[in-house]
């Protein structure tokens, strides 16, 4: 007889029994060591993330098999909103998605249609070929599939800002993620994601995303600005990522040790010469 089991807590269902913000942490290495260590490390939630990381589909799939047996939620970024590519992730067995630039109402409905089947969206039915349905020993997976899904859209433009209360009201959408620093390049502020502008719009998605009775979420590295996020209602958190702590950690360790920086510009190992030297 095969094994019968249950799929995952949704982050969803996480978000709605937390009573504190939830904090997480980037995973962008593509590594599923690295995904592994992190998700060992006591914080509530990974986002791994595609966008702008080196990861394909073998490499989520297997930080997703890495990261399973430890208590964290595994939430996945892909680079785009796409239907065949979220039909991908899914049936690799995804349950927690973090869609990149929603700016609108009608995107965030296509976000939703993408990861149910019809007749109430376009999802692709494979379930029989998928770990999602861990090869349908999930009983009445088909049936059930829109249950085990999460679907958070991403605020990071002046568009979206201005349409997050359309996007909020979109059923299936069950929470936003407000992304400072792409926010502050479209109001013209590039790199000053601390700008007084742009935390006053990220406030005001909050308090939005608070009176539709929905869950919001914050990129935010500075302890500071997350923990003001935080107060200002923000129920999940990112506060680091594994590449900027890995390269913040050896940056220290090289201050320590090395009483002088390399010549980045120089060839390996000839840091004396210069590229006509050869």
């Amino acid at each position: 007889m095969p094994v019968r089991v249950e799929p995952d807590r949704t982050f969803r269902e996480a978000l709605a029994a937390a009573d504190r913000p939830l904090a997480g942490m980037w995973v962008c290495s593509g590594s599923p060591l690295i995904a592994e260590l992190c998700a060992g490390a006591g914080l509530d939630w990974l986002l791994i993330d595609a966008e702008h990381s080196p990861n394909g589909l073998e490499s989520i799939l297997a930080q997703l098999q890495a990261v399973r047996g430890y208590p964290v939620q595994a939430v996945v970024r892909p680079p785009v909103n796409d239907t065949v590519l979220l039909k991908q992730y899914l049936d690799l067995g995804v349950q927690d998605l973090l869609i990149p630039m929603v700016n609108s109402a009608a995107e965030a409905k296509a976000a939703v249609a993408a990861v149910r089947y019809p007749p109430h969206g376009v999802r692709g039915v494979g379930s029989a070929l998928a770990r999602a349905s861990r090869w349908n020993r999930i009983p009445d997976y088909l049936a059930r599939a829109a249950e085990t899904i999460s679907v958070t859209v991403q605020i990071e433009t002046e568009a979206a800002v201005a349409a997050v209360e359309e996007i909020l009201a979109v059923d299936g959408v069950d929470a936003i993620f407000l992304g400072p620093s792409d926010l502050a390049a479209s109001m013209g502020l590039l790199g000053e994601q601390e700008h007084p502008k742009v935390r006053a719009a990220v406030e005001h998605c909050l308090t939005v995303a608070k009176a539709a009775g929905k869950p919001a979420g914050v990129n935010a590295f500075n302890e500071a600005t997350a923990r003001a996020y935080m107060d200002a209602g923000a129920k999940f958190v990112l506060v680091g990522a594994d590449v900027a702590l890995l390269a913040r950690g050896t940056e220290a360790l090289a201050d320590k040790f090395v009483p002088t920086a390399p010549d980045v510009g120089a060839p390996l190992g000839r840091t004396g010469d210069t590229p006509s030297s050869y």
